[in-house]
């Protein structure tokens, strides 16, 4: 091992939506944590590892912090992103570029509470169309804090990611690598599973279920050619579990269309998947639930 050999662990953090898991998808150069432009999408710390010759970078992509929210899943949410704050080496502040929100704000100053160098990356710049506002922006936000760096990236289009990787390899301490260097994630095949089918629902649905679903694997069964998953859809009402059917079957038939093809691809195996839709009433407002549901910190 480099004897100058850096490792640690990089919060990625932000108000939702502004792109936090897209970066670590592009970071880590393949897919692991679900993406939609619906709020709130990432429920759960997920935890990414980047390995190079230099580095060994452990990510962790959370939950967008928010404003309000007095559902018991909302409060789960919040204080998954919060609770790590205290134990990172560096922190990646993600900001959509051009906007500075309340929920923005919110976020910095719970950051500010973290004794570790604080980068500032600006994202979605390639959708920036007069790029002569981004000057004035970038002063602006520059002056909240002070900043370890102050980056503008676009993460689904790679630009500026090799920079913000050297950036933060700069600020990680010196250390022996963590976890083997083939290894991309803590999290369990199940739990991939789960949130790769979840992630077919949100972005089957629209807008119809905002937070009322979630994903529990029942069955999971590995062999070397074939992979055979059972997978619970939860909803809380019977009016949700006909929306989530569609008619005919045909929505649930098309979810479970499309997340066989990505875990056949992440899992490189045939897979067989069965879906059920079940009833369970206000399982997003139960404290107890969740934690059966698998909503447990567990960084």
């Amino acid at each position: 091992m480099n004897k100058n050999y850096k490792c640690g662990y990089v919060a990625l953090m932000g108000r939702p939506n502004v792109g936090k898991s897209t970066l670590l998808n592009h970071l880590l150069g393949q897919k692991l944590s679900i993406t939609s432009r619906k709020p709130q999408t990432t429920r759960h710390q997920i935890l990414g590892i980047k390995t190079t010759e230099n580095t060994q970078y452990i990510f962790v992509d959370t939950p967008g912090l928010h404003k309000g929210g007095r559902q018991a899943l909302h409060r789960y949410l919040n204080r998954a992103a919060q609770s790590i704050i205290h134990d990172m080496d560096v922190i990646v502040f993600v900001v959509e570029a051009l906007q500075w929100t309340e929920e923005d704000e919110i976020v910095l100053s719970y950051l500010k509470e973290s004794q570790c160098p604080i980068v500032l990356a600006i994202n979605k710049i390639d959708l920036v169309k007069e790029k002569e506002k981004l000057l004035p922006y970038l002063e602006m936000v520059s002056s909240k804090y002070n900043f370890a760096s102050v980056l503008p990236i676009a993460a689904n289009k790679n630009i500026q990611l090799t920079e913000l990787l050297e950036i933060v390899s700069n600020n990680l301490p010196d250390s022996e690598a963590h976890y083997p260097e083939d290894q991309i994630t803590t999290r369990s095949s199940k739990f991939v599973a789960a949130e790769m089918i979840r992630e077919k629902i949100i972005r089957s649905l629209g807008d119809e279920l905002p937070y009322a679903t979630t994903v529990e694997i029942e069955k999971y069964d590995e062999t070397n050619k074939l992979l055979t998953i059972h997978a619970v859809i939860w909803v809380e009402r019977d009016n949700q579990k006909a929306i989530v059917i569609g008619k005919g079957g045909e929505r649930l038939k098309k979810i479970g269309t499309q997340a066989r093809k990505e875990l056949e691809t992440f899992f490189d195996k045939k897979v067989h998947l069965k879906t059920w839709v079940k009833v369970r009433q206000g399982w997003s407002d139960d404290e107890r639930a969740l934690q059966q549901l698998g909503y447990i910190d567990e960084f």
